[in-house]
């Protein structure tokens, strides 16, 4: 199968970068953006920096005040949710792809050569 080879310079310095090295994370590989918890703000953060989402939601805050009401505020709120809800889920199924292959890179048996 496919290996990935590592190659430590390590030297004289061995007891050395045994201590730094646990100070710092593993080599993992992490190409995604989003995990469980922070999916959603996130994604919404994400979709309120473009204009025309904060456009719509604009529409959808102004339909509900009652002067200004041009027809029922569920009708106005059905695009802006329905493109937040298509881009989300775009957003997620791309990120759980990228998941999946940093997974596969991750769990590549290594060989490490020592001196």
């Amino acid at each position: 199968g496919k290996h990935r080879i590592v190659i430590p310079c390590l030297g004289h310095f061995k007891e050395e970068y045994e201590k730094v090295s646990k100070l710092y994370m593993n080599n993992k590989i992490r190409t995604t953006k989003y995990t469980l918890l922070n999916f959603l703000p996130r994604n919404l953060f994400e979709q309120f920096h473009r204009v025309a989402n904060l456009y719509f939601l604009f529409l959808v805050v102004l339909n509900w005040v009652p002067l200004v009401e041009a027809f029922q505020k569920e009708i106005t709120m059905l695009p802006l949710v329905a493109v937040l809800t298509i881009i989300a889920v775009k957003d997620g199924l791309e990120d759980y792809s990228k998941y999946k292959m940093d997974k596969q890179i991750n769990n590549l048996i290594t060989k490490v050569y020592s001196r």
